[in-house]
């Protein structure tokens, strides 16, 4: 359960909150441009754009969570359970895992147009990394520095591609499910609420924000696209400084974050918000806060090597620190 965005006041800003019940040890991780990508259906791509996100990399492969190359492309994967459905093999496709899709369109398109032709051809293959280490379903958020985003959806009819006015991506049911849904909520506003329920009857504004009543507040992944969707839209797009935007940023994707206690998945088990990132599509800044530490830390892939073949990794800074001003 998951929520991605782009955000887009000056410049464009994208990523999500990784919500699951467990951590898989992931860093930010930098695969450079001469980095060989090993694919198991298609040629191995040894010269491709730079790209940094959070990955699992296990046997020195990154197993990108959401990225974002240095041509202003990101690309995040949210869970699909319930719809996602991996193909066999198709002579003639480009047979790609689910593991391997984000690589293999970061590696390769620089905008969205360039990403829907890849996708053209995409046949997502139901393939493991390893026997320990299964499939996930996913479905996939992508944008550009235009502002543009699509949503790529694996159905066991095939693989759909959803242009995507809101810029918003949860979990189920189907995107065109979760846009239709917006409908149901358009009354929801920031401003002081308006009594059209019976005009001239004398009704009192007893609280801030009556207007946002109906926003809808659960964990659940509906929930999250309608209040994910309301926070983007209403937030500030006056700010003049990156920090200020960034931080804009990331309290879009807090309203929507998951405290531990909350969503029970299993007895004594909880999913909660792991990390919350940000790449800035312009300037390859990439930014994450984590559930125990909320100060807002930034890697810049500029100031790395990024003609070198090996990994970049860091880890993520996970620690509670106090600032104790006395």
């Amino acid at each position: 359960m998951c929520t991605s965005i782009i955000f887009s006041p000056n410049k464009h800003y994208f990523g999500r909150n990784f919500d699951y019940e467990i951590s898989y040890g992931q860093e930010v991780a930098i695969t450079p441009r001469n980095f060989n990508l090993e694919f198991r259906k298609l040629k191995n791509i040894q010269t491709h754009y730079a790209i940094i996100g959070i990955a699992d990399v296990a046997d020195n492969y990154p197993l990108y969570f959401d990225a974002a190359n240095e041509k202003g492309l990101g690309m995040a994967g949210l869970a699909y359970a319930g719809n996602a459905y991996y193909q066999e093999e198709i002579p003639g496709k480009d047979n790609v895992t689910s593991f391997e899709i984000i690589p293999w369109i970061l590696g390769q398109a620089q905008n969205i147009d360039e990403a829907k032709n890849l996708l053209k051809n995409a046949n997502v293959v139901n393939i493991s990394f390893t026997k320990n280490m299964p499939t996930s379903p996913l479905h996939w958020l992508l944008a550009d520095k235009s502002g543009k985003s699509i949503v790529v959806e694996p159905d066991k009819d095939g693989l759909h591609i959803y242009d995507n006015p809101a810029g918003v991506l949860t979990n189920n049911p189907t995107f065109p499910k979760q846009l239709f849904n917006l409908n149901n909520y358009q009354e929801v506003s920031p401003s002081v609420h308006k009594n059209t329920l019976a005009p001239g009857l004398k009704l009192d504004n007893y609280s801030r924000a009556l207007a946002s009543h109906n926003l809808p507040g659960g964990m659940d992944s509906s929930s999250r696209f309608v209040r994910a969707t309301f926070a983007k839209f209403h937030a500030p797009t006056n700010s003049t400084t990156e920090e200020e935007t960034v931080n804009n940023y990331f309290h879009i994707l807090h309203a929507v974050e998951q405290p531990k206690g909350l969503d029970e998945v299993a007895p004594n088990s909880y999913e909660y918000t792991i990390y919350t990132d940000c790449a800035n599509l312009e300037d390859g800044l990439f930014y994450y806060t984590t559930y125990d530490n909320k100060q807002i830390n930034q890697v810049n892939m500029n100031k790395e090597n990024l003609d070198s073949s090996n990994l970049i990794c860091y880890k993520m800074n996970d620690k509670i620190k106090f600032n104790k001003q006395n």
